[in-house]
Formats: C-alpha cells, sequence, structure tokens
C-alpha cells in the first residue's frame, strides 16, 4: 500500500513540477524574444543588488522582495540594454492548487534554496510562506541534487507520505514536494482494523456463548449419566434417570443405560430370589453374550442340586432318627410282653395257689391284672404287635375301636388296605399309624370335634390317608404348628410323600399320600 501511495504522488509531483517547468521556460522565451530595452524592476519593492542584475536567467528573487512575497524573476543584459521582468506567481500557485488525487490533507508546494516555503500552505493559509520553515529530510536531500519519496516528518512535524525533487533551470533552484498526511491514509484501514477488531470480538463472544451452550447441551446429560453410573456402582438400581435433551444420540445413549438398568435390576432381583433359597424364579438372559444372567442360572440349578442333596439327606437322617426311635419303642414294648408280662402271670398263680385269706387273695389278684392290663396298654402304645403281624389296617382298626371305648367323640375308620398282598412297607405302616395317632390326640385335645371320619387306601401306586373331624379348625397361615402338625410333616417326608392340610370350621381335612415303595 505504501508504494501504490508514493508511486501516486509521484505522478502528481511530476505532473506538476513538468507544468511549471513548462510554465517557466514559456514565459522566458517569450521574456528573451521580447524586444524591450532598458527595463527595471520597481526599487520600491525589491531590493535587487547589481551583482544579481548582472547574472542573466531566471531567478528567485523572494528574498529580495521587500515584504518577502514569493517572486520569480528574468534578468537579461544585452548591448541594448537590460532586461528585467517578474512573472506572475499565481500560474504557478494555481498549479500547485491542483489537488485531485491529493486527498484531504495532500498539497503540493515549492521551497527556496533558504529553507523557507515558496507557495502558500493549505495548513498555515494566514501566514506568508517565507515565513514558514521547511527543513525536512526530503528538502535538504532534494537540494543536493538526490530526488526521493518515502514517509517522513514534514514542516508541520507530521508523517506523511512525502516525495521529493528539484526544480533547476537557469538560476532558479526549488524544491518541489507532494505530500499527504499518513493518518489519512491508514484512517479507512485503521477503520477497518477497528470494524474487523470489534467483529472479531462479537464472533469470539457469540462462538463461546454457542460452545458453552453446545457444552452443557452435551456435558450436562454425561454429568447426569455419570452420577447415575456412580449410583448404580454403589448397587442402588432403583434411581430415575432423567433425560431432557433432544439430541437423539444423547437420548439413545440414555435409552441404552435405561436398558443396561433394567438388566441389572432384573439380575439383582433374580440374585436376591435365589439368595433367598425361592429357586422357582425364572429369569431369561439378555443375549446368548450374557455371562452374567448365564453365571446366575448356573447358580440357581447347583443352588437346586444342592437343596435336592440337601433334602434327601435331612430325609434320610430323619428316617434313620425316626427308625431308631420306633426301634427302641419296639424293643421297649416286647420287653414289656414277653419279659414283664410273664412274671406277672406267675405272681398270679402264685397268689391263688398259696394265699389263704380269700379276701387278700381277691384283692392281690384284681392289682396284679390291673398291672398286667396297663403293661400291655404301654406295650400296645409303644409298639403295637399287630402291625408286624397283621399290618396296619388291622392295627388301626383295633386301635380306634380301643380308642371308642374312651372318649364320646365317634370315630369312623375304613380300611381299603391290601390284607394279604399289602405293598405297605413297615416303616411306612408306623409313620402312618403314629400320624393316625398324632391327628386323633390332636382333635381329641383341641377341636372339640364330634365327629371324626379315617379312610386307609392302598392302591397299585400310593397309598392314601384321608383324616376328617368336624371341629372348630384353624388358621394355617397364622396358627403356630405345634410339634404334632410339624412331627406329622417331618413323617410324610420321610416317606417321600405329599401332605395337604385343610383347616376349615367344620371341616378339618388332612390328605396324606405316600408312594408305594417297590
Amino acid at each position: 500500500m505504501n508504494d501504490r501511495i508514493l508511486m501516486q504522488l509521484n505522478s502528481i509531483e511530476t505532473l506538476e513540477s513538468i507544468q511549471i517547468e513548462k510554465l517557466i521556460k514559456t514565459k522566458w522565451n517569450s521574456f528573451a524574444s521580447t524586444q524591450i530595452d532598458n527595463s527595471d524592476i520597481d526599487s520600491n519593492v525589491f531590493r535587487l543588488p547589481d551583482s544579481v542584475k548582472a547574472i542573466d536567467g531566471i531567478h528567485d528573487l523572494t528574498s529580495y522582495h521587500k515584504d518577502k512575497k514569493a517572486t520569480i524573476g528574468f534578468i537579461l543584459n544585452t548591448e541594448k540594454g537590460r532586461k528585467i521582468e517578474v512573472i506572475d506567481y499565481s500560474d504557478i500557485q494555481n498549479i500547485l492548487l491542483e489537488r485531485t488525487g491529493m486527498g484531504k490533507s495532500g498539497e503540493t508546494y515549492l521551497v527556496g534554496q533558504d529553507f523557507r516555503m515558496r507557495s502558500e500552505s493549505r495548513f498555515f493559509p494566514h501566514k506568508k510562506p517565507y515565513d514558514i520553515t521547511v527543513k525536512t529530510k526530503g528538502v535538504i536531500s532534494a537540494l543536493k541534487g538526490v530526488n526521493g519519496r518515502g514517509i517522513l516528518d514534514d514542516y508541520r512535524g507530521i508523517p506523511v507520505y512525502s516525495v521529493h525533487s528539484l526544480i533547476k533551470i537557469s538560476n532558479l533552484k526549488l524544491v518541489i514536494l507532494s505530500e499527504i498526511d499518513v493518518s489519512e491514509v491508514t484512517k479507512p484501514l485503521d477503520e477497518l482494523k477497528r470494524r474487523l477488531t470489534t467483529l472479531t470480538f462479537v464472533i469470539f463472544l457469540v462462538a463461546v456463548t454457542l460452545s458453552l451452550f453446545l457444552t452443557r447441551i452435551i456435558i450436562d446429560p454425561i454429568k447426569n449419566m455419570r452420577n447415575s453410573l456412580r449410583i448404580m456402582a454403589k448397587g442402588d438400581y432403583h434411581q430415575t434417570i432423567e433425560y431432557k435433551r433432544s439430541s437423539s444420540e444423547i437420548k439413545e445413549m440414555f435409552d441404552a443405560l435405561s436398558q443396561l438398568k433394567a438388566s441389572l435390576q432384573g439380575a439383582v432381583k433374580f440374585s436376591e430370589a435365589i439368595g433367598n433359597m425361592d429357586l422357582t424364579t425364572n429369569y431369561q438372559p439378555n443375549s446368548a453374550n450374557d455371562v452374567l444372567g448365564k453365571s446366575l442360572l448356573t447358580m440357581r440349578d447347583k443352588l437346586i442340586d444342592f437343596k435336592h442333596q440337601e433334602d434327601n439327606s435331612r430325609t434320610i437322617s430323619n428316617r434313620l432318627l425316626v427308625n431308631g426311635l420306633e426301634n427302641e419303642r419296639r424293643r421297649l414294648s416286647r420287653e414289656l410282653h414277653d419279659g414283664v408280662g410273664p412274671y406277672l402271670i406267675s405272681l398270679k398263680y402264685y397268689i391263688e395257689n398259696n394265699v389263704e385269706n380269700a379276701l387278700e387273695k381277691t384283692e392281690m389278684k384284681r392289682i396284679v391284672d390291673e398291672t398286667i392290663s396297663e403293661i400291655r396298654s404301654m406295650s400296645n402304645a409303644l409298639m403295637p404287635a399287630s402291625i408286624d403281624d397283621f399290618g396296619i389296617g388291622v392295627t388301626l382298626t383295633n386301635y380306634i375301636e380301643n380308642l371308642n371305648r374312651s372318649t364320646s367323640i365317634s370315630i369312623e375308620y375304613e380300611d381299603l388296605t391290601r390284607q394279604e398282598n399289602s405293598n405297605i412297607t413297615n416303616h411306612q405302616a408306623i409313620n402312618l399309624f403314629r400320624i393316625c395317632q398324632e391327628l386323633l390326640n390332636n382333635s381329641i385335645k383341641h377341636s372339640k370335634a364330634k365327629n371324626i371320619r379315617i379312610t386307609l387306601s392302598e392302591f397299585d401306586e400310593f397309598i392314601s390317608l384321608f383324616y376328617f373331624d368336624d371341629g372348630i379348625g384353624f388358621d394355617i397361615n397364622t396358627v403356630k404348628l405345634g410339634s404334632g402338625i410339624t412331627n406329622i410333616k417331618e413323617r410324610v417326608d420321610i416317606c417321600n410323600g405329599e401332605v395337604t392340610i385343610n383347616a376349615l370350621p367344620g371341616n378339618t381335612t388332612f390328605e396324606i399320600e405316600l408312594p408305594i415303595e417297590l
């Protein structure tokens, strides 16, 4: 840009310099050809020394003017006399006033060898040009015969684009300068810079604002998700994941997180269930690659196997315990029946044959008979001998017939077992007998029943015991099951059977099924 401005000034300065030189030379030629003899200059205006008058040519006569008005004069000495003429300086001034392409601060002016201005200054129009000193670098350089251009300080001390050269015609030496303020040239650029700076700052603010806005759109859901994951990492899968933004990618991300949470919740719920040994709970893995889901199912299956093994072990242990207890009862029963019984019978015969007092004999025989009866009852209660000899059907028939004689409750028993070809094992028979004993004992003590019905049936594949009483019943969900019902369930378990209890007022039933053990 600097070169373009200086080239433009150089063109203006060159043009005006040529015009001035042409004007002066034209006027000189006209002056030299005019036949006028002995003309002189007004001595009241000029104090022109004779030494100057003796020199022919074009002169700068400004310093000899009384008022120091810029003046260019012609002097020509001939045989006919001396001619002196001062040209009209306004013609030169008019050339200098042409400021096309000079802007508002541009001007072209002349400076004499004495460093004083020879044309009017547009910045100091009220000052005489001669009073304005212009000893700038451009003037000094031009007077030395070096034309040039550049950014220099002018006579005001203001930085200007300056082009300077020397006009030398005859004895005349004037420096012509074309200059324009740097500030005027750079003002549009500065304005452009200011606008660009303002625009850049506005764009920066908008960019920062948009960045913050977009950052919040992106970061807030991510922070929300991060917090959710932290809570989930601590084991809380019941939190609510909030979604507030409209971005489809973020929505899909939240949907994926919700699916992950639902999957984890399902896994946790299933884990809690199998942890509480609820092994009937179902769980479906999310995919073939769901390692966690498959591991949980494997864990459930192993727990089921473990529970089955544990149940079998407990059943076997209970069976061994019960069998041991029944065997001990059987032993005690036989001891009472086969050991104590014969001694009492022997004692009865001894009393009949050796006691002479009839009254004493009768009393002693009564005591012995009661003792024998009690021993038989105890032996039968410990282990009815008929179980081993005649089976459970006959044993229950005898037991209930004896019980009917000692209670006001009507007890009906129906024996549908196979007497000779029965498949009921001895330990099943003993447990069925004990179960009936327990049920009858509970009804007599607590049910206030008037009627009891018992049916024992034997089928090809299972044995069925049906028990009914019309007592007050009980709430199976709230009643504290005593050792009686607990014992019934344990005996059913060790026989690998099932029991169904309905305990409504007036209609309490126990339905027990045992498998046939072949």
